[in-house]
């Protein structure tokens, strides 16, 4: 089982995938709750130079919702990250498979929900 859901987008401008990026996720039910800029934050800390990526925390607030009443704890796994890395020409969007990711919790309600989430991303990042 594949932990992430992956797409390269080449020959692409970082800024204009990361507009298409939050369209795509808008369009299936998502906003983005938290954006950290790593390549800033890198420079910042450590001032060091690396090629652009940024962490967007993504919650579909209906999927969200569902999770939290079959399990409260599951809070420690939201919202879904998806990332966005400068690679060469390329833009590589990745996000976590929510259903991989919840494969410690013995709770075959909460996987269900974990696999639409998932599919909803996947066709997020394919819309891209």
């Amino acid at each position: 089982m594949s932990y992430t859901i992956n797409r390269t987008i080449t020959g692409a401008d970082f800024d204009a995938v990361d507009q298409r990026t939050r369209q795509a996720l808008s369009d299936k039910g998502f906003g983005v709750l938290t954006e950290i800029d790593v390549s800033a934050t890198m420079k910042k800390k450590l001032d060091v130079d690396m090629p652009a990526y940024c962490i967007l925390g993504a919650c579909n607030p209906n999927m969200a919702y569902q999770a939290i009443k079959i399990e409260p704890h599951v809070g420690a796994m939201l919202p879904c990250n998806v990332i966005l890395r400068q690679v060469g020409d390329d833009v590589e969007v990745s996000a976590v498979d929510p259903l991989a990711s919840m494969q410690a919790i013995d709770n075959d309600e909460l996987k269900r929900v974990a696999g639409e989430v998932r599919d909803l991303l996947a066709d997020a990042i394919a819309a891209i």
